[in-house]
């Protein structure tokens, strides 16, 4: 018995130490963000072969030669980083000299909402919590019964309702050509659901926007990661994952963005559970990238454009992203991105194939749903171009979201020129071995503005 008491003595000890760590508030005083500049490929790979030694977190990497690194550095190594990049000639900027300022700075707003009369509490000058983010579907669900539905598609790990809301002047919806909208898959991108409910509140209070939802039904989903973005903004303000418990470690959470069918367990992904990169135990492990992807693939063959907005870096990425491979169709993808960014005026975004401009990225959501059948696929990287970086400030969010919006028209004139109405076929779920992508000589990456004109051979879908 003695034996079998001190067994269960230690579970009930390594599960308190457990239960406190996830109870810990995080800090970030003295971490510093820096912008480091490698001379070469060489010096890129010095760069992430130190990272773990000296418990450095990249925030940011593009493969464009010249291009800088953005390294979350802790107090403790910041001495010793200094003499290794001098050692190596490698210049870099202090961008944030303490980052829990700058956490501190972005919740400030949070705290300040006044006992105003409006209907709801959202007002993009500020981050909101989830429950103000539900309220607010809600609200309009409430308010606009005719053009608005809101429908929960599942739950959380920690069972916090999923929700997609869908726009619809249709006396038929589902029988028109849609847009498939996402935000918040990682945590930490909280500028991703500001958005994205901005979206929304535009496309349904603004009456001068209807023509936009008059040929073309939206689905939104501004939360799709709701768990570990309520934990952001309780624990850990850079936290990317979901909340999910591993069975084989305590590091939890798994990045959705690597947890799709499509290439799962490819390149950029991790199978350590602690890892950013968590790729999951299988493909779509996550309730929620379960639930979302059961839900597409029931609209499949009426959405005709995916759109996933992440943070930052200012880009528009085309798939495919789980290698420098490029679909048959992929002149025609660039060209609508392109001419959706000659919208943009504030901030600049750079156009191109996923894997060509950042890294490679398997078992992400824009490769699975163009993999399905979904013609037009894009992650957007919004603002801002790492200057603030995760930790942009609420005086952004109402610019990101303007400069972003008219960008939205492009897409649905494209889609309800382009597409027709939709057919009825309901597409089979995919496994994590789907089909490969037809790969095509590779074509060079367009960053320019210029708007470019394709004429649409309606194979949408």
């Amino acid at each position: 018995m003695s034996l079998l008491f001190a067994i269960a003595l230690s579970c009930v000890f390594v599960s308190s130490q457990i239960a406190a760590k996830e109870s810990e508030v995080v800090s970030y005083e003295g971490f510093q963000v820096w912008k480091i500049k490698p001379n070469s490929e060489e010096d890129r790979k010095f760069i992430l072969d130190i990272e773990d030694p000296y418990e450095l977190k990249l925030l940011r990497e593009r493969r464009m030669a010249g291009d800088p690194m953005d390294v979350l550095v802790p107090p403790q190594s910041q001495t010793e980083l200094k003499f290794k990049l001098a050692e190596r000639k490698i210049s870099y900027v202090v961008v944030t000299s303490d980052l829990q300022t700058a956490i501190n700075n972005q919740k400030t707003n949070n705290k300040n909402h006044s006992k105003s009369k409006a209907a709801y509490n959202m007002d993009w000058t500020s981050y909101h919590r989830l429950s103000d983010i539900y309220a607010f579907l809600t609200y309009l669900n409430t308010t606009y019964p005719k053009l608005v539905q809101l429908t929960q598609i599942g739950t959380s790990y920690e069972k916090r309702p999923l929700y997609v809301l869908r726009i619809s002047s249709s006396s038929s919806p589902g029988t028109r050509p849609a847009i498939w909208i996402d935000g918040g898959f990682h945590a930490r991108e909280w500028i991703s659901p500001a958005v994205v409910t901005y979206i929304i509140q535009q496309l349904v209070e603004v009456p001068a926007n209807a023509n936009l939802f008059s040929n073309v039904d939206w689905y939104i989903m501004p939360v799709m990661n709701p768990d570990g973005y309520e934990y952001t903004h309780t624990n850990d303000r850079y936290w990317r994952k979901t909340r999910s418990v591993s069975s084989t470690s305590t590091c939890r959470g798994v990045d959705p963005n690597r947890n799709f069918a499509f290439k799962w367990g490819g390149m950029s992904t991790s199978s350590d559970p602690c890892s950013d990169l968590y790729k999951g135990t299988k493909a779509f492990s996550e309730p929620e990238t379960l639930a979302m992807s059961n839900f597409i693939i029931g609209k499949s063959k009426q959405i005709k454009l995916y759109l996933t907005f992440h943070s930052y870096g200012q880009t528009i990425l085309v798939p495919y992203g789980y290698d420098v491979v490029y679909p048959p169709d992929y002149n025609e993808l660039l060209a609508l991105a392109d001419n959706a960014s000659t919208k943009f005026v504030k901030y600049e975004y750079t156009v191109g194939n996923s894997a060509a401009l950042l890294y490679p990225v398997a078992g992400s959501s824009d490769d699975w749903a163009k993999s399905i059948g979904i013609k037009y696929s894009y992650t957007v990287e919004l603002p801002d171009d790492g200057t603030e970086g995760f930790a942009l400030s609420p005086s952004e969010i109402l610019p990101v979201c303007q400069d972003f919006f008219p960008a939205l028209d492009v897409f649905a004139t494209k889609v309800a020129t382009c597409c027709g109405a939709a057919t009825t076929t309901t597409a089979k779920p995919l496994t994590s071995t789907t089909r490969p992508a037809t790969t095509t000589k590779p074509k060079p990456t367009t960053t320019t503005t210029k708007r470019t004109t394709t004429k649409c051979p309606c194979t949408c879908g």
